[in-house]
């Protein structure tokens, strides 16, 4: 696994190594200190499977600097570690494609947990803002299941089902759609299906999007015929 990291504070930019290091001890970790040399990493060796990163750096303004992230990366999660804790933040990384914003104040713990969440194909939201992250009421609805998803314990939860948008994105990525061209598909933000993944991977109890797919057969949401992956 190669992993890109990036803060201007080198304190917390080597612990973080130091941390990921530790979870991940083959990781081949590369550092940043500024946007520039996020853009730089990246147009040098575009194969990261995980892009970890500080919100307000030197370099760039951080919508356009995540914009232009994606854009050289493509499918690679970014994942903003930030002590900048505001709803409305969160809610336009979220909508530009961010897969995980975890506050410099959480837990090694809880940073591995989302960063975890995040490398299965999912998304991680701040318990605190899970109620009110977003305007978009589609997104926020997900990020009640979510909240009600995390809280509540597996063995008494009463089994739930997928919603026929959540079966939409499973047929999806059962034809082997990116989050991108599904989000195109279905005329969704991408940070949205992000978020339906999420739940989908909770709901059918997997970890991955194969085995969502595998477990969406035999759960009878789609049938072996939908699936070209």
């Amino acid at each position: 696994m190669k992993i890109l990291i990036a803060d201007d504070h080198e304190l917390f930019l080597k612990g973080l190594e130091f941390i990921l290091q530790s979870e991940y001890p083959d990781a081949d970790i590369a550092l940043a200190k500024d946007y520039t040399e996020i853009f730089e990493q990246l147009k040098k060796a575009n194969d990261f499977d995980l892009i970890i990163t500080d919100l307000a750096m030197p370099g760039a303004n951080w919508l356009e600097a995540l914009q232009h992230m994606h854009n050289l990366a493509k499918d690679v999660p970014i994942v903003i570690i930030s002590a900048v804790f505001d709803k409305e933040i969160v809610r336009k990384t979220i909508e530009v494609g961010v897969s995980g914003y975890i506050p410099k104040s959480s837990s090694n713990a809880v940073m591995l947990s989302a960063i975890n969440l995040v490398k299965a194909g999912g998304v991680y939201i701040p318990h605190e803002l899970l109620n009110d992250a977003t305007d978009n009421k589609e997104i926020a609805d997900e990020f009640k299941k979510l909240k009600v998803m995390t809280e509540a314990s597996h063995t008494s939860e009463a089994k739930k089902k997928l919603t026929p948008r959540q079966v939409d994105v499973i047929k999806a990525i059962a034809r082997g759609l990116s989050n991108k061209m599904i989000a195109y598909e279905l005329g969704l933000t991408e940070g949205t299906v992000k978020v339906h993944v999420t739940v989908i991977l909770k709901i059918l109890g997997v970890t991955n999007r194969v085995a969502a797919v595998m477990e969406a057969v035999k759960q009878g949401y789609i049938t072996s015929s939908d699936v070209n992956l």
